[in-house]
């Protein structure tokens, strides 16, 4: 069965000078400010297209890595996942780097990189994000 989940946003003015507001409709968590100097110089609390895909992108790393390893028989006790989503101002977004550490008894560093390199590939948001080159960092067992 699909599900759809809906967010929205407000932007009010022009891209310089205006702002907007992030509203995650589907969960009800909550709304988010959004602004050009947070997305293009510093963040000083307030979120931008590339942190909100940097989250979208490791929770389902994780969810697709968890359900890799616990297919193979080496279900993890807990992972860790970081994004780096780069944007470049007049060409846009050019990159994100994964990192993560795992706790999988019985799992090799080899396997829990292997498996983080399947992940990687597989994840529906790294598919949706396939113009972007995607790298996998780093994993490592804890």
């Amino acid at each position: 069965m699909a599900t759809t989940r809906t967010a929205s946003t407000v932007w009010k003015g022009s891209l310089i000078e205006g702002a907007g507001e992030v509203a995650l409709e589907s969960s009800g968590s909550g709304t988010h400010p959004v602004s050009w100097p947070a997305r293009a110089v510093q963040p000083n609390g307030i979120t931008s297209p590339e942190e909100l895909i940097a989250a979208a992108h490791t929770s389902c790393f994780c969810m697709a890595l968890s359900h890799g390893l616990t297919e193979a028989g080496t279900a993890p006790e807990s992972l860790e996942a970081r994004a780096e989503v780069t944007f470049e101002p007049g060409t846009g977004i050019t990159g994100v780097v994964l990192t993560v550490r795992g706790s999988v008894p019985g799992l090799t560093a080899e396997g829990f990189a292997a498996a983080a390199e399947e992940a990687k590939r597989n994840c529906p948001v790294s598919q949706a994000l396939g113009g972007v080159p995607i790298t996998l960092a780093s994993a490592h067992l804890r």
